[in-house]
């Protein structure tokens, strides 16, 4: 794969992606664009889905939690070992813009994931009444974070549109692996 081409300097490195969000943010969809899978027939993810991609002596993991409110409390047992979090938000559900600004909150203060750099996926662009990815870091008070890189991308899963471009921003700023 093309974006992991910076890796290609620590063979058999093995990368832990987290990929969390709300029930229904497009999560699962962007991993099976990144698996070059059909996403024609997705459903709700009642656990979690690994896929690995394998490129150029690499080993990207990456996890896909499922977002529905019973399940986020779990959400904790998969932060060990962390080396980057996606956080995936639908863009057009505006009036959830406060519940995931509260997780994403909760989510930046676990100390498991302390200096994990961030990437944001402002998901479902394709949609009318998308909001902006202007809009979205202030309505999630990005400009506040501190502790960490982050980078949030507008896209579309259903079109893959923005997608590679954030997994761009994502593989240059791999941390390198924590002790």
């Amino acid at each position: 794969m093309e974006i992991l081409r910076r890796l290609k300097n620590s063979p058999e490195q093995e990368v832990r992606i987290l990929l969390l969000g709300l029930d229904n943010a497009g999560k699962t969809t962007i991993l099976k664009q990144l698996a070059s899978e059909d996403i024609s027939h997705i459903t709700p993810t009642q656990g979690f889905n690994i896929k690995s991609v394998q490129s150029q002596g690499f080993k990207l993991n990456v996890w896909d939690i499922g977002g529905q409110r019973k399940i986020r409390p779990y959400w904790r047992n998969y932060f060990e070992n962390t080396d980057l979090l996606i956080y995936v938000i639908d863009s057009s559900d505006r009036k959830r813009f406060d519940e995931t600004a509260q997780e994403l909150a909760e989510l930046l203060d676990e100390e498991k994931l302390n200096m994990v750099p961030l990437l944001i996926f402002a998901n479902k662009q394709d949609m009318t009444m998308a909001a902006t990815a202007a809009e979205i870091a202030e309505s999630l008070n990005l400009h506040t974070i501190r502790d960490r890189i982050w980078q949030i991308q507008p896209c579309s899963a259903l079109t893959a549109e923005g997608v590679q471009e954030g997994m761009v921003w994502l593989c240059r700023n791999i941390p390198t692996r924590r002790k």
